[in-house]
């Protein structure tokens, strides 16, 4: 039992800098961090093995902070504990330009930070998916080498957003025993009371989904630690509802929605020192209390070197194994098993749709990069996402590699992210393109981190057919293309969708998204070539002998009909050439020279697409020629439904033909 006295002085430590951090900068929310501090301080003083002088260890527990507009509660811990780079100064420039302790945590921008939060529910989401990869790595390596909790502090919001639904029950299925949330139960929102909009039962709720779930005082230091410790003995995910106070200490904000989203008040702040008895200056800590949070950070570290100890009496070869999944490295034979690959799609020259193809390439792939882990929302067989030979997770058996998320694409993404963020495991899921829109907040949050998972978007476009509009995606590549930092493939055949596979695989800050057909596509790279052309994110498939008078770009299925246009083109006697377009983002990265290399000087330019024209003009102008979509689909089969919207050789052709007679 830690002395009561002690244990206050040290959480209100971390109440005073969160409520003068957020004065100064005039902007942030002290509310949470001043009501969780008791939590705050239990967890970290007496269970959370985090060693803050290497908080990026692999067997550290992790810590989520999911509400994460309270990020000064986690700022002033990394402070207080001695993370290096989180100085007072750091904690006087919250929400500064270029200080470390940004208005929400970016887990990119800030050591300690495990998770970039801030949309409500995301973290939570993100926990799930490191407390599965801690149990799939402990499968493997064993729990001497992988035996860590994930630990949430999650508010009302939190728990109101969707997400959090399809989180929870993702968890609680698959029992994920070593996942702990406490609910940062304080009954307050922006707009006011929570009975406002709010008035489920939240443990019953949680129970419901197969957890443990329990009420306890929040600020209670005792009760905290007995149900963080029974919480450790259970079988499976736990909830510990804390009743808490938001705002604590504050004389008349505390209980209230004004100490949620604004500063207190120098007045109102005045106040709390007093109620709380912290007669010290802003910014500062006493030594007693500081050291006794640095004493904490100590202990870790001795943990962390025992760890060490056992990973280095481990078996060469695996502890070897282990820390190449661990730096994010692919197997040396990676390389070699993408180009064997595409020297029997050469020499096939398989028919067959791109999600196919995918299944194809995930056979070889899988079969060298033991790490990745598949899986779909509800749709394996539609998505192909289940190579040759991987069983199936389950909640008695982690050994497995693929995944069944069931109808949860928001909650497939966000997880996905947190097993990224554990490391030494690559995820990818598959779900229909269209249903992108259902995870975009993840795929966003995947993109602003930096994190290496693998979007399976099968039924690309109206080629879907029968489904109809509902399912066929328009819109959808143009609103994922616009996304900064995320690579959409849309390879054209097999040979293509290997080399944007590959291409997934290496980037290591970067999601990305592969497009992929229901409708059977021919090889249209039938000569073996080594080097990856995706790579370049365009380049020149069918060239002419003559100069050019038309460019024809195109991606994915389309790349067909542009390569039946320019027979047509070139049979009314004009020459023309085509370009495959499996990524713009990647074209974007080369250089200008090359770039203009392949847009060429061709009077006439069309791109070919079944989808929204925008972004194309970078290829073809604002006077080059789209053939596409401008409107939702319809319901037939697929070869009928572009016919009805002119996505056709002969229609490209014609169009091309027509500019050209203008011109002359």
């Amino acid at each position: 039992m830690t002395d009561p006295a002690k244990h206050q002085r040290m959480a209100n430590a971390i109440r005073a800098l969160a409520m003068d951090a957020v004065q100064k900068a005039n902007s942030g929310h002290p509310g949470l961090p001043m009501g969780a501090a008791d939590i705050a301080t239990v967890l970290f003083t007496r269970f959370l093995k985090f060693d803050p002088t290497e908080p990026y260890w692999p067997d550290r527990d992790r810590f989520v902070l999911s509400a994460g507009h309270g990020s000064m509660l986690l700022y002033s811990l990394l402070h207080l504990l001695g993370v290096e780079e989180m100085t007072i100064e750091e904690l006087q420039n919250f929400r500064q330009l270029g200080s470390k302790t940004p208005g929400h945590p970016e887990n990119f921008h800030t050591a300690g930070v495990e998770t970039t939060t801030g949309p409500l529910g995301q973290g939570l989401g993100n926990a799930v998916g490191m407390a599965l990869a801690e149990r799939l790595l402990a499968a493997e390596f064993g729990d001497d080498i992988v035996d860590h909790r994930t630990y949430v502090i999650a508010s009302d919001g939190d728990l109101m957003e969707g997400i959090s639904h399809e989180a929870i029950s993702i968890a609680g299925h698959l029992r994920l025993s070593k996942l702990i949330v406490l609910f940062d139960d304080n009954g307050i929102s922006i707009d006011g009371p929570l009975a406002l909009a709010e008035s489920g039962d939240q443990v019953a709720r949680f129970e419901a989904a197969g957890w443990e779930a329990t009420r306890i005082d929040g600020h209670d230091p005792e009760a905290i630690a007995a149900a963080i410790e029974a919480a450790h003995g259970n079988d499976r995910p736990t909830m510990i509802a804390c009743k808490t106070t938001i705002g604590h200490g504050a004389p008349t904000k505390a209980g209230t929605a004004s100490s949620h989203g604004s500063p207190l008040g120098d007045e109102e702040i005045a106040g709390a020192r007093e109620a709380l008895g912290w007669e010290y200056p802003p910014f500062e800590v006493p030594s007693d209390i500081r050291d006794s949070w640095r004493i904490t950070g100590l202990k870790a570290s001795q943990l962390r070197k025992d760890w060490a100890k056992r990973l280095a009496s481990i078996d060469a070869e695996q502890r070897a194994e282990f820390d190449r999944r661990i730096r994010g490295d692919l197997p040396a034979n990676f390389d070699e098993a993408i180009v064997a690959y595409k020297k029997t799609l050469a020499a096939e020259r398989p028919k067959v749709a791109t999600r196919k193809s995918s299944e194809m390439a995930l056979d070889v792939i899988n079969a060298v990069v033991p790490e990745t882990i598949g899986g779909s929302a509800d749709l394996t067989g539609s998505n192909n996402t289940r190579s040759q030979g991987l069983t199936a997770v389950n909640a008695d058996d982690f050994s497995g590699r693929y995944i069944h998320w069931g109808v949860r694409e928001h909650g497939m993404a966000s997880a996905m992210n947190g097993m990224a963020l554990h490391r030494g495991v690559i995820p990818y899921g598959g779900t229909f393109l269209v249903f992108s829109d259902y995870a975009r907040p993840a795929i966003r949050l995947a993109a602003l981190m930096g994190n290496r998972v693998i979007f399976v978007m099968t039924h690309d476009s109206i080629g879907l057919g029968e489904d109809g509009p509902t399912h066929q995606p328009v819109e959808q590549l143009a609103a994922l293309r616009a996304m900064p930092n995320l690579l959409v493939f849309r390879p054209a055949d097999a040979v293509e969708t290997a080399e944007c596979w590959q291409l997934a695989l290496e980037r290591r800050t970067s999601p990305s998204i592969i497009a992929l057909t229901r409708q059977g596509l021919p090889t249209v790279r039938t000569e073996f070539e080594e080097d990856n052309l995706c790579a370049r994110g365009a380049y020149e498939l069918s060239p002419t002998d003559d100069d050019a008078k038309v460019s024809l770009f195109a991606t994915g299925s389309e790349v067909e009909i542009a390569l039946a246009a320019k027979v047509l083109i070139e049979q009314a006697g004009h020459a023309a050439r085509v370009v495959s377009v499996p990524s713009f983002e990647l074209f974007a990265e080369q250089s200008e020279d090359y770039q203009a290399e392949v847009i060429g000087s061709a009077p006439v330019k069309v791109a070919i697409e079944a989808a929204v024209r925008q972004g194309w003009d970078r290829f073809i102008g604002n006077r080059g020629l789209f053939i596409g979509m401008d409107g939702f689909g319809a319901s037939a089969p697929y070869k009928a439904l572009y016919e009805k919207f002119g996505i056709t050789a002969e229609a490209a052709a014609e169009a091309a033909l027509d500019r050209l007679s203008v011109l002359a």
